[in-house]
């Protein structure tokens, strides 16, 4: 496993409430959450490679 690095950001209510509700959902932290997302999201445009996905 790789090491992590901590990022920090703000966002609206709303979508804070949402993710952690989704988060909880699909049995993961919001932080692991976020990180699937992101991968998934920057994969798709070509932003990252394919096998670092498998890290998300």
């Amino acid at each position: 496993m790789s090491k992590t690095h901590p990022l920090g950001f703000r966002i609206e209510r709303d979508i804070k409430e949402a993710l952690v509700k989704a988060a909880k959902d699909d049995h993961r932290s919001v932080s692991s959450l976020v990180e699937l997302v992101l991968a998934r999201w920057l994969k798709e445009r070509g932003y990252l490679r394919e096998q670092l996905d498998n890290a998300a």
